[in-house]
């Protein structure tokens, strides 16, 4: 296995988990006495990542404590998280990315099982969770052992649970794609993953299963309560 980093998008304004995310960013909420964000480095460090780069907005200094914690966190300032969507981020991150093969994390997951990122990876792809049934959520459809497209709404098909993992080569490729739309007028809606969806003939990603309680992403304050309850925890 060659030099892996990682990047962490930990920008956004978390507007969903309000009151709660007005003094603490949602990627340091806890669970079980641990930010959200520490249980995905965590599995990193698990799987020798020490080379992780956190990309940073809203409250960006309440994140300087984990420079100080662990060895090896560099955090990136993304000066237009409140502009743009989160391909902002990767944006903010383009120096970094295509330097290695790398993963990219969203900061508001809780990783029970830091093992997951332990799997053995023979390409590109995303991490997701099978769904029985119809899910509104971000989806992958898949031909040929591939990803064919990344989007919201699907039947049966796998979920996205924030986790990515590319090579070096394909991780280049997609910043210059991220590159070549970021100042169109319409790029501030864009979410990078829908960057990766139209460069799928190129990109040739996999599908990595994980199971629906290892990783577990909080959007709401009902979710992150929830998700306390089940950890034996009271609000």
């Amino acid at each position: 296995m060659g030099k892996e980093i990682a990047v962490i998008m930990a920008a956004g304004l978390g507007s969903r988990m309000r009151p709660l995310t007005e003094t603490v960013p949602k990627p340091l909420a806890e669970v079980g006495g641990r930010t959200l964000v520490e249980t995905v480095i965590r599995g990193l460090h698990g799987r020798g990542i020490s080379e992780i780069y956190i990309v940073v907005g809203y409250l960006k200094e309440k994140f300087t404590y984990l420079c100080d914690k662990y060895a090896g966190i560099c955090l990136i300032e993304n000066k237009e998280y409140q502009e743009k969507n989160n391909i902002s981020s990767i944006y903010a991150a383009r120096g970094i990315l295509g330097s290695a093969d790398c993963f990219i994390c969203e900061a508001d997951l809780f990783v029970s099982d830091p093992a997951v990122f332990c799997k053995h990876l023979d390409g590109s792809g995303y991490f997701g969770k099978m769904v029985h049934g119809y899910s509104a959520d971000w989806v992958f459809e898949q031909q040929d052992g591939y990803i064919s497209r990344i989007g919201k709404g699907g039947t049966d098909v796998y979920n996205m649970v924030g986790i990515s993992y590319f090579k070096k080569e394909d991780a280049r490729f997609l910043v210059k794609k991220v590159i070549e739309v970021y100042d169109e007028e319409a790029s501030g809606e864009l979410y990078w993953d829908e960057v990766a969806d139209r460069s799928l003939q190129e990109l040739k990603l996999k599908v990595f299963p994980v199971t629906e309680r290892q990783i577990v992403e909080i959007d709401t304050v009902e979710e992150l309560y929830a998700l306390r309850a089940a950890e034996g925890e009271e609000n």
